[in-house]
């Protein structure tokens, strides 16, 4: 049974990992076994604990739990489950937005690029974006619209950002995800010669005068495709277009020249799932 602690200073030894560790002190790069991330409110808690993710402590209003935090805090088992006065609470940024439940839990196991990828007909590949909030709609919509894994590349956000697993609803416990390499090197060049090694053909979300519509039937034809998206801004690197075996755009109307990344994956994900 967890042990309910009374909290009435967030200085309480314990709490360092919701009021004062960074993103990167949480993901301890040296020392990853160590990392943990925050998940917030219960619906999206109850989702990392299906994935079998381990939950290291819990903090919530006390009102919660009894109400709606019980079936987690009987699904947690023996850890500390730390309660405080809404009050209290408030000094945490943006602790309005978790709905009174947050749960530290331990980042899961890396998982190799081959591993995530077999069996998998339709996967995401996302280039250096960086804002969390895309990560976690990106996410969500893969989840939603038919892909069968993520991959990330070295110079994008972390999927277990607090605000990306927020914003993605959990679903990147849903989703198998990995990094495409560790480090700038390792992609895109030798990142989509791996992917060709595993059967897939990729796709560059791109305006270009190479590019064909989203609609084109070769597309779907595929067997095996990677959808590449790039950053916010500037996009995909010419590189990376370069690499791929298709350049793909999204026909528009009104002179509108691009939408946002995480519209753009809706779009093309709905559109080139495996059937």
């Amino acid at each position: 049974m967890s042990k309910i602690i009374e909290v009435t200073d967030l200085s309480l030894p314990g709490l360092e990992v919701y009021t004062r560790l960074t993103e990167a002190q949480l993901r301890s790069r040296l020392e990853p076994e160590k990392g943990v991330f925050i998940a917030e409110s219960p619906k999206v808690i109850g989702t990392a604990l299906d994935a079998g993710l381990e939950p290291v402590s819990l903090l919530m209003e006390r009102r919660h739990v009894e109400g709606q935090a019980r079936g987690i805090i009987a699904r947690c088992g023996e850890i500390p489950v730390y309660a405080a006065g809404g009050s209290l609470l408030e000094g945490l940024t943006g602790y309005r937005l978790t709905r009174g439940v947050l749960c530290a839990m331990r980042r899961p196991r890396p998982h190799g690029v081959e591993e995530v990828c077999a069996g998998k007909r339709r996967i995401a590949v996302l280039e250096n974006i960086v804002d969390a909030t895309n990560i976690g709609a990106i996410f969500r919509s893969a989840a939603a619209l038919g892909m069968d894994a993520v991959l990330v590349t070295p110079g994008c956000c972390d999927p277990l950002n607090r605000r990306a697993v927020r914003v993605s609803m959990g679903a990147v416990f849903q989703v198998p995800w990995t990094c495409i390499g560790s480090e700038s090197p390792d992609w895109p060049q030798p990142g989509i010669l791996s992917l060709q090694r595993l059967g897939f053909k990729s796709a560059a979300m791109a305006l270009s005068d190479a590019s064909v519509g989203i609609d084109a039937p070769q597309l779907q034809e595929e067997e095996k495709l990677a959808i590449v998206l790039g950053a916010e801004g500037d996009g995909l690197a010419p590189r990376t277009i370069a690499a791929c075996d298709y350049s793909v755009r999204i026909p528009m109307s009104h002179n509108v020249d691009s939408l946002n990344v995480a519209a753009a994956s809706a779009v093309a994900f709905w559109q080139l799932r495996g059937r």
